[in-house]
């Protein structure tokens, strides 16, 4: 584990502003304003939440009757 060369490393530097003029910054430009500043008020996480967990009780009981 020596030899592996670390494919993700934080640089402890401040993030890049939010951008406000992309024409000027184009070649490196940073993240847009609806990006930092979005709500994720009705995120997927919501309709995971019901989801998921129907789904394993389904699958729970279909793999109970295929079973006998």
């Amino acid at each position: 584990m020596e030899n592996v060369e670390p494919q993700h490393t934080e640089s402890g530097a401040n993030p890049k502003p939010i951008e406000q003029d992309y024409e000027t910054h184009k070649e490196d430009p940073g993240p847009a304003k609806p990006a930092v500043t979005e709500k994720d008020e009705n995120g997927a996480g919501q309709a995971m939440k019901w989801i998921i967990p129907i789904i394993v009780i389904g699958l729970l009981v279909w793999w109970f009757l295929i079973r006998k």
